[in-house]
């Protein structure tokens, strides 16, 4: 089943996602928990008082194998969350509209739409040397109303997406017959 229907005459220009460092960046702590069993023992036996407690990580015996094991299943169900949660959100830009797909948990996901012709202002935010250097930044789309606003932290080269925005804002669907 698909997220939306694209209306008649209605294309795709452009998808967004969060930043791929990001995302990384967000991976990076269940890598390190993911190691903690491993390296613990290690670094135990370099602080003399703690050393005796390195015997509790011999997964050669069952039950610090299995407790191991939860504790890598936890760390990759929640990995794989975070992966699924990275992946399923998205911005599609059409020709008439901008679509914001947000998955908040496993099964339960919003999705919300803006017409171009309602597109009062689109800012972008690029704070941060390591942000200017690899190019994400925010880019917030307001409409008149107050209260209606679509933001989307984190996305590549948020200039782009606003200029095409921009461009699309500027076309009339009824004299281009778009």
């Amino acid at each position: 089943m698909k997220e939306f229907e694209l209306e008649p005459g209605e294309h795709v220009v452009l998808q967004a996602r969060k930043h791929w460092f990001l995302f990384l960046a967000g991976m990076l702590p269940y890598a390190i928990i993911a190691v903690i069993p491993f390296a613990l023992p290690k670094l135990l036996a370099f602080a003399p008082p703690f050393a005796p407690y390195a015997a509790f990580f011999n997964f050669s015996m069952p039950l610090p194998r299995a407790v191991l094991g939860v504790w890598l299943l936890v760390t990759w169900t929640s990995a794989w969350g975070a992966f699924t949660r990275y992946f399923l959100n998205v911005w599609v830009l059409t020709n008439h509209r901008i679509v914001d797909i947000k998955q908040r948990r496993y099964f339960s996901r919003e999705v919300s739409s803006l017409f171009l012709s309602r597109v009062q202002d689109v800012t972008t935010n690029v704070e941060g040397v390591l942000p200017s250097l690899l190019g994400i930044g925010d880019i917030k789309v307001q409409t008149a109303a107050e209260d209606i606003e679509f933001t989307m932290h984190g996305i590549p080269h948020p200039e782009v997406m606003r200029d095409v925005i921009l461009k699309y804002v500027s076309i009339d669907p009824k004299t281009t017959g778009v």
